[in-house]
């Protein structure tokens, strides 16, 4: 793997990522990647992206709706060829996942 392909690997890392914080969790006021429900984000040598993550809840009402959502603001990324967001319960969603910056808005620290 050349230098250019790390490089450009890690800047299509943050550009997803900063997409990530502009999606909502549509019940609270801070975005998914903060609220810690991104568990993994996997780019291939084709720039195929695999996220992996979970929601509050089993029965959110945005199971059908946000991995849509993803999927399409992840795709509209230059670099990114395909997206694929991959539900997992396992292990279940917690409050500790969130980061400091989300228990501070939700008024937890």
């Amino acid at each position: 793997m050349s230098e250019d392909t790390t490089i450009d690997t890690k800047e299509l890392g943050e550009k997803i990522v900063n997409v990530l914080k502009t999606i909502y969790d549509p019940e609270i006021p801070v975005d998914i990647y903060e609220l810690g429900l991104i568990y993994d984000v996997m780019v291939n040598e084709d720039n195929d992206v695999k996220i992996l993550m979970t929601l509050t809840s089993p029965n959110c009402p945005v199971a059908e709706s946000l991995p849509i959502e993803i999927e399409e603001k992840v795709k509209s990324i230059n670099m990114v060829k395909d997206a694929e967001v991959e539900i997992t319960f396992d292990p279940p969603w917690t409050q500790d996942l969130m980061s400091e910056e989300a228990k501070l808005e939700l008024g937890f620290l």
